[in-house]
Formats: structure tokens, sequence, C-alpha cells
């Protein structure tokens, strides 16, 4: 799931400067130059003099007497997790804390921001930890915690985390010390990402949901935004998130050291559950198990689907992802729908109001709890504050006319929010939301006509290297700025020259060491995992090989028939189909579902709850078999032979749609030259043929 291809300015404010300080110092510069031995890559280097200079003055600036944190985070704590590693059902390690344990084997590494380690070390808690008498969390399984509930008759779990065999070995965990035996009466889904309901089946057999033992609860629109975020785009995502999750990067300390908020992310099995009951109304009030809940739906804030949860009896307030250790993402990296800020600070204003005049607890589906009334308020109005200013004083700027290419240099969170740890950017950063709240309401442009309908990157570069006098001369300046530690200037003119020579390993290995240091520099994980991913992957290129998907049979089954039918659209090469036009009928007679499916002008388009007068086609398919086909269990001219579908009309149509599909891949190029000429460039070149323009030189 990788992270963006414009890697911003991350550099904290107090960096500024750092580089004049130490521009005439670059024999420690030269020195880093040579590779670094224990590195986990033969061509990684160490940080360099101007990359020390900066994490030395946050760790002199940063709050690090305020201690509360600390206490906090090993507050209630029960029973260590013995297993440093958890199986997964296919075999391989689902979970390993092993991995993490170099992070407290020293008290500081000039290879990692000492705000970002102070984190990392807290996410090491790995077991179980009493929140108040009858809540529970167990912590460290996963990317996210999991939470029991006691009820009149048993369990009442909140969030499942992502994998069944972490959420599996957290229940036992549970069991062996506090459960007493009694089982899970209920499981809440909090909000639509992954990592809050893709355990689901290491806790509850799906009969006892079915038969309405269990009732699962979620947010309204739950299935719908599960779906549409993890399917529609999902393969790029998924690549993206290589970036921001460094999943290619060994846990090590010139490497991946966390994600801010969790270790990260289980490799575990991936199931989904559909909720049994929706919360539908703003606030909504009932009993689960006995337990006297209210329900407080946040749409389109840290998810589109979300909300909080307050527990009357217990005083304690769960706010689900929209109030955690961090500063979160407006924009994500890995890519999803621009996320609303001043909605997100309202919902939390209204939890304050709400909730938070007596809750005497704050608890989350990541980090650790905040305990007495006074503490939570403090945490929930610094929250609130840090999303509205951060829409506000973007906005503020914007309308002043400084561009989405200029904010993140810009704007600045007040110093008396800077200096509170739970807004520090362990998720989101400054630099990337001030950009993402710039994109949500004015988009990508920034208003200069050159910007407006650029050339690609690799077509305009080979006229900047030309300009600059050549391959040699860019590389001989490249290696002046990175010696000087002007990282980011390097990084300009450097990746020039990897675009217009993708196959120059001197240029790809130099802008490798400039994304190496200015990745040590990084106090956010995800803006450090980008840009150590970027390294790796222009020194090493792009590793084959099976790569995690949201898109389990699970989360394919639970798919409408008209969101199927409208990835098929996303699928489908519209170049391969033009001048053909059909209309076929979709009846799936189990679930009383039927579809208009049409080609024309080069698009598939489908209307649920009609059928034509004169289709070309008519295909009738029961839902349950047409999910054989969807999850790739059997092709759809299996399910014709074996009568189990009938089709009516020119079967031509389906050999049409066949040929126009495309299976993305997985691993598709980010940076140039990281992977060799294959499918990827091929559709490139395809489509400069169409269109008329000469290839690349």
């Amino acid at each position: 799931m990788p992270s963006r291809r414009a890697f911003v300015q991350a550099l904290p404010a107090f960096a500024v400067g750092a580089h004049a300080i130490l521009d005439g110092n670059t024999a420690h510069a030269q020195a880093a130059a040579a590779p670094l031995e224990g590195h986990f890559h033969p061509k990684g280097k160490a940080p360099s003099a101007f990359t020390k200079a900066i994490l030395e003055r946050a760790r002199a600036e940063l709050p690090f007497n305020d201690e509360r944190d600390a206490e906090e985070h090993r507050r209630g704590f029960l029973a260590p997790m013995k297993e440093m590693k958890i199986a997964a059902d296919a075999g391989h390690t689902a979970w390993d804390m092993e991995r993490f344990q170099f992070l407290t084997s020293k008290d500081s590494f000039d290879s990692i921001h000492p705000s970002l380690l102070r984190q990392s070390v807290f996410n090491n808690n790995y077991g179980l930890y009493e929140v108040v008498p009858g809540i529970y969390q167990v912590r460290g399984f996963d990317l996210a915690t999991i939470t029991f509930v006691r009820g009149k008759t048993g369990w009442i779990v909140f969030d499942v985390m992502v994998s069944a065999e972490t959420a599996r070995a957290a229940w036992k965990l549970f069991q062996e010390h506090v459960g007493a035996g009694l089982p899970i009466s209920a499981v809440i889904y909090s909000h639509s990402h992954g990592d809050h309901w893709g355990g689901v089946r290491g806790v509850v057999d799906e009969a006892l949901v079915r038969s309405g033992k269990i009732p699962i609860i979620a947010p309204r629109d739950f299935l719908a935004h599960t779906i549409a975020e993890n399917v529609f785009a999902g393969n790029a995502m998924n690549r993206r998130l290589f970036y921001q999750y460094g999943l290619l990067l060994p846990a090590a300390p010139h490497g991946y050291v966390g994600q801010g908020l969790g270790q990260a992310v289980s490799a575990g099995s991936v199931g989904l559950i559909a909720p049994t009951r929706i919360v539908e109304k703003d606030i909504e009030e009932f009993e689960v198990d006995g337990v006297p809940m209210v329900f407080q739906n946040t749409p389109n804030t840290e998810a589109p689907s979300e909300m909080n949860t307050y527990l009357p009896t217990n005083k304690a307030l769960w706010m689900a992802e929209n109030v955690v250790a961090t500063l979160h993402n407006i924009y994500t990296l890995r890519g999803a729908p621009v996320r609303d800020p001043l909605r997100w600070s309202k919902y939390i204003n209204e939890a304050l109001y709400r909730f938070g005049q007596e809750a005497e607890v704050l608890f989350a589906s990541h980090h650790w709890p905040r305990w007495t009334n006074e503490r939570v308020q403090e945490v929930l109005r610094a929250q609130r504050d840090l999303y509205a200013h951060m829409n506000n004083q973007v906005l503020h700027f914007a309308n002043q006319g400084v561009t989405i290419n200029e904010i993140h240099n810009v704007y600045r969170v007040p110093k008396s929010l800077q200096a509170k740890w739970h807004c520090r950017g362990y998720h989101g950063s400054p630099e990337h939301n001030s950009r993402g709240v710039i994109q949500r309401y004015l988009g990508f442009w920034d208003c200069n006509p050159t910007t407006l309908i650029p050339l690609s990157p690799a077509d305009s570069a080979p006229l900047y290297v030309e300009m600059m006098g050549g391959a040699a001369r860019i590389l001989a300046r490249g290696r002046e700025l990175h010696e000087q530690g002007k990282y980011l200037l390097a990084s300009e003119i450097l990746n020039k020259l990897v675009q217009a020579e993708p196959q120059n390993e001197a240029a790809k290995d130099l802008l490798a060491d400039v994304f190496e240091q200015l990745g040590y520099q990084q106090e956010n994980p995800g803006l450090r995992n980008s840009f150590l991913a970027a390294a790796y992957e222009l020194r090493t290129g792009i590793p084959q090989g099976e790569t995690a998907s949201t898109s389990s049979p699970d989360v394919i089954r639970a798919m409408s028939t008209e969101l199927f039918l409208n990835f098929l659209a996303i699928r489908m090469d519209s170049r391969k189909v033009e001048g053909k036009r059909f209309t076929m009928n979709l009846i799936t007679p189990d679930n009383g579902e039927t579809f208009v499916v049409e080609l024309e002008n080069a698009t598939l388009t489908n209307i649920q709850g009609f059928l034509a007068r004169k289709p070309d086609l008519t295909l009738t398919i029961n839902r349950t078999d047409l999910e054989e086909t969807m999850t790739g269990a059997t092709t759809l001219e299996a399910q014709l032979a074996a009568g189990k579908a009938k089709a009516v009309g020119d079967l031509s149509i389906l050999a049409t749609l066949a040929s126009a599909m495309v299976e993305f891949d997985p691993r598709f190029e980010i940076m140039p030259g990281t992977k060799a000429r294959g499918p990827a460039l091929a559709v490139a070149d395809a489509f400069e043929a169409d269109v008329g323009l000469p290839p690349p030189e």
C-alpha cells in the first residue's frame, strides 16, 4: 500500500535553519556516504551530521518532561503475552513482536526521531490491561487493540483487529486471566476500516451470528463504505501501502520502527461477518447484553462510517478512532477520500459536551486510555482544536493565495498543541494533512496554468536534464547538495534525472541516499516509511512474490451486486471495446434482483430494478452462485456448463467483456527504473500510440 508519489517536506518547524548551521561540516557527511556496517541493506548509509543535528534539536526542544503518557500506557497492566509470535492458520507468522524489542535496547538511536521512538516504545505494550472494572483491553497484538466489556451473559467485544489469528490469541489470553469462561455475547464494529473488523472470525462463529445469538452492531452505511474503500481502488491502495506502512522494510534502527497507531498490521486471515444491527440515528440509545450504551454516529470523520459510544454505568467514553494518541490523517498516504476536519472537530466537541462532562475514562481502538474527568476533557478539547485549527488556518492561507504546493511549508500547528504528545503527527502529519485540506476544498490545481495540463514527469524530465547540462553535472551537483545536507534540493534535481534516465544506477543510488536521510529525520512513521521504502526500491527493485489484499473472499461476498458491477466497469479497459455495444439483463432469482447492464460509448453502466425490453443477452444466476465467480472460485463459463447459470441470447457478449478485463498488477512501478519494462509500461506506450504522442527518448 505505497504512499504518495511527490514526497512532502516533513521536517518539523524546529529543523529550519539546521542546514545553515552545518553547511561547512562536510567531513561527517562524506564519511556517512560509505555503506554502513550492520545496516540491513548493503548500500545503506549512516545518518549524516545534518540528520543527527535535527534529531538532537528535537530531543532538546520536545516536552519530554511531560510523562503522563508514560504512566497511562502502563496503568492497569494485568498479564503479559508470553509468546512473541502468533502463527497464522496458513503456516506463516501472523504477528511477530520479537522484531520490535530492539526499540527498548537503548534510550536513543541516531537514525530514529526521538518522538517517534518514544511512541514506538509505548506501542510495545503486549498483554492484557484493565481500563476500569468490567472493561479490559488486549494491546500489542495488531495495529489496533481489542476491548472486552462485561455484559449480563458474556463479553461484548469492541473491534476485533485485522486477523482472526491475532483476535483468537487475544481472546485466549483474556480468558486465561479474566474471562471466567463466559462466552462472547456481542460484537461492535466502531467503523469501516479493516483493522477493526477483519479478525471477527477469530472470536465468533458465523452460525451463532446468523441464528441471532450474537448480534454484530455497526454504524450506518458500514458495509457500503467498507466495500467501496477496499475494492474500487484497492489495488492502488495496496501498492501505496508498501510505502506508507513500509511493508518491505525490516524492523531495525535504519528501517521500520512502527506505524504510530500501533506497531504493524498483522498478516493473518482477514474475514468479515455482516452486521446484524445498524445504528441509524445520529444519537441512539439501547442496551447491549444488559449494558446501557449511547451511540454517536460520526460519519465522514476518521472514517466515512464511524461511531463513538458512551457507557454511562462505567462513565467510560469510547472514541473509536476519532480521538487517539496522535494527530490522525485528513489525507491518508495510501489514498482515500479526503476527510472533513471541521466536521471531525464538531463531532469531538459534541462528545465533549454530551458525554465528556461526566466521563471518568476515555478509551479507544488504538493506544491507551486517559483517566479522570479533567484529563478526559483536556484531551477532547485539544483534539477538537487540532482539527478545527487545521481546517480554518489552512483555508485562511488559501484565501490569501497559498497553494497546495506551498501550504505544507507555511502552515504550522499552534505551539500549545505541538507541546501535547497526543497532538503530534504519528499517523497524520501537518505537512500532508494541510495539503489534504486544500485538496478537499480546491482540488489538485494550484491555479498556475503551467500545472493545469502538465507533461508526465517522464516526458518533461529529459528537457530538464538537457538544460541542466546532462547527467554528469546533475550527479555532481546532487552529491554537493547531499554533502551539504540540502536533501530536499538534492531530491528535486536527482528525481528529474531518474525520471529521464530510469536505468541510471548512479542516479538512483544517490537519490536513495537522499531519501534515506530524509526518512531518518521524520517524526511521522508514514513519511519515514515512504522515504525509506523508495530508497529500498531504488536500490533493489520491486521484489516479486505474493502480496496482501483487502479484497478477501469475505469482502467480495459482502459486496452488493451493484458494487460488483461497478468494479467490473473499473477493471474494463475501455480502449478494447471502442465501437462495440450491447444490452444485457442480469437476473438473480434467489434475492430478487434485476439489472440492466449496457456497454455503449466504451463505457459499462448498470441500473438496478429494471429489465430491458429487447436485450441482446439475458443472464440468470442465483446471487449465491454468482459469488463463486466473484471470488474467483469458478468461472462463469463453468457455471453455465453446470446449469447453475442460464443464458438466452448472444453469448459472445460475455467473451467481449472477459477480453476487456484487466488484472491489476499489485506491484506496479512507483519510482522509475525499479521494475523491468513490462505490462505497466506497455499500457502507457499503447496510450501514446493511440493519441499520437512520440515515445520518450
